[in-house]
């Protein structure tokens, strides 16, 4: 399990056709991609299971917590993302609410984002 950033400050500033916004790159896809929403309510859970792909989780508001293979879990919040490999297995869960961005392709490549200093 890779925990990164993709905040505001990590990104940069777009000002091509007139444009004026900061865009942190997530990542590339090689192979297909599928992309969908996550909405974890009050105590919700993604129960622990094997990634049948690599997995980014991108977590867009409120805050949880993730884990890998092993027992520990970590603390992630709005601007964090989680990266799985295909076959680890991992769990994420909430007790206040979180929504997540999740992509899943069979290469993920995430060389753009900044890894979180812990």
């Amino acid at each position: 399990m890779e925990i990164y950033h993709f905040k505001k400050e990590t990104g940069k500033k777009i000002t091509q056709f007139s444009s004026d916004f900061i865009l942190t790159h997530i990542s590339i896809t090689h192979k297909v991609a599928n992309i969908g929403c996550m909405h974890l309510e009050e105590n919700g859970i993604i129960g622990f299971h094997k990634a049948v792909v690599p997995q980014l989780l991108l977590i867009v508001n409120g805050e949880g917590f993730v884990r890998g293979e092993t027992d520990e879990f970590v603390k992630v919040q709005s601007g964090e993302a989680v990266f799985w490999e295909k076959d680890e297995w991992h769990e994420t869960k909430t007790d206040t609410g979180l929504t997540g961005i999740v992509i899943q392709s069979e290469e993920l490549d995430t060389s753009s984002l900044i890894p979180l200093e812990k």
